[in-house]
């Protein structure tokens, strides 16, 4: 199975298969799971094709999932070759038989720290992922936030202040409008190199604190989409505090009972955190977000807190746009990407779908020509043969990441510039 690929079926056993097509994911998903040992077969239509003749069938015997990439982890990028990857026990043989063999020349890196979500102890994991960085001599470091949802409040505070020696890094206020701020107060900065932070649209909450306080400090450079706008504090209240029926309780109802500040006094509220350098992207804050929720609290702001900035980084940010941009206008797969939100924009309010199937039928086909086209210019890049269909494709080119090659090339200017680091 492939990324896009649609389960439409679902049978246990040797049962018949239950069409799941329109149904919520989380009912899918019970049907999915189930007792270990036990079989789940899956109907499955592949991401390219709409014709349920290419519909294949997955035999799956269920099995404890450990979910090994909800943990941060580090990796190391090495200028003009990419992420490491370490080699196969063939590949090592290969290298030390060849005659002609020369080392790899490898200039400069980074460290890419990447955090799904902020869960108990990341601040703990990412210091021996910053120790294990330190030890490699990376120039720069990448903390990639991408579609980090947040999560504990207090990791947020603890993963900033490995960044910055001491100081605030949040701010709350709640309904009596009292205000209390979280610091970071150990005295220690455990990296204090170039840092740039990765944010995306999906970035919200915890992961909005962070990337606002490495803002406000000017500590490093936030590169990305206009983040969630998640600064807001929820608590859970029985409604068996009122009406107490013991066997049967009644539930609970949500309650939002403060708000998040950023040091410099700003609400995350709403408005979230806006990147210093923005890429393209088909996601229009007006469209989602939290300004979208009904009765969402407004943007406000209150007092800044006492910090001092470590560095003014207008004046470098602007200088690393101009390169970022100047790269953009011959980088295909931001070209692609501009195309593509292009015509989305186009088509997003289009309400009407053909019922003439040859012309669906053309559509899907000019699609998938389209792609193989885009992927073949690509495969021709990285050296690799072009393919006749898009089943063919090699697994790594799904691991492409054209946003994390622009934010390394951002990150190499950046220690150019030996400026955006801790003073």
């Amino acid at each position: 199975m492939k990324p896009k690929d649609r389960i439409v079926g679902v049978a246990q056993g040797e049962k018949e298969f239950e069409d799941v097509i329109g149904w919520r994911l989380d009912d899918v998903v019970d049907k999915i799971k189930g007792p270990k040992g036990t079989t789940v077969r899956l109907q499955v239509l592949s991401g390219e094709s709409d014709d349920i003749s290419d519909i294949k069938e997955v035999t799956i015997v269920r099995d404890k999932i450990k979910l090994e990439n909800k943990a941060a982890k580090s990796e190391i990028y090495y200028e003009g070759i990419g992420i490491e990857k370490a080699e196969t026990d063939d590949e090592k043989a290969e290298t030390k038989d060849s005659v002609n063999a020369e080392p790899t020349k490898l200039g400069k890196k980074l460290g890419i720290i990447t955090i799904p979500s902020f869960y108990n102890n990341l601040s703990r994991d990412v210091k021996k992922e910053i120790a294990k960085l330190k030890e490699q001599e990376v120039q720069g470091i990448i903390v990639d936030l991408r579609g980090n949802g947040g999560g504990s409040l207090p990791e947020a505070t603890l993963l900033t202040g490995l960044f910055i020696d001491k100081g605030p890094v949040v701010q709350i206020r709640n309904g009596a409008n009292r205000v209390d701020v979280h610091r970071d107060k150990d005295g220690i900065s455990y990296y204090d190199g170039p840092l740039t932070v990765m944010v995306d649209r999906y970035s919200a909450s915890a992961s909005e604190i962070f990337a606002a306080a490495i803002q406000d400090y000017g500590r490093g450079v936030i590169v990305g989409e206009h983040t969630f706008g998640k600064g807001t504090v929820q608590q859970h209240r029985g409604l068996g505090r009122v009406y107490d029926l013991y066997e049967h309780p009644l539930g609970s109802i949500q309650y939002t009972i403060a708000k998040f500040y950023r040091i410099n006094g700003g609400s995350t509220q709403h408005r979230g955190v806006l990147p210093d350098i923005a890429f393209p992207s088909a996601v229009d804050p007006a469209d989602w977000g939290e300004s979208k929720e009904e009765n969402a609290l407004p943007w406000d702001q209150i007092d800044k807190a006492d910090y001092a900035k470590l560095n003014d980084v207008a004046h470098d940010v602007t200088y690393l746009t101009s390169l970022y941009q100047a790269r953009i206008k011959d980088n295909s797969e931001f070209n692609y990407l501009l195309e593509d939100i292009k015509t989305y924009k186009a088509e997003k309010d289009d309400k009407v779908i053909s019922l003439n199937l040859e012309k669906r039928k053309t559509d899907r086909e000019e699609r998938k020509s389209k792609r193989l086209i885009r992927i073949n210019e690509r495969l021709v890049k990285l050296g690799k043969k072009p393919v006749d269909d898009l089943e063919d494709l090699p697994d790594d080119l799904d691991e492409m990441d054209p946003f994390l090659d622009e934010t390394a090339l951002i990150t190499f200017d950046l220690v150019s510039l030996g400026k955006i680091a801790k003073k």
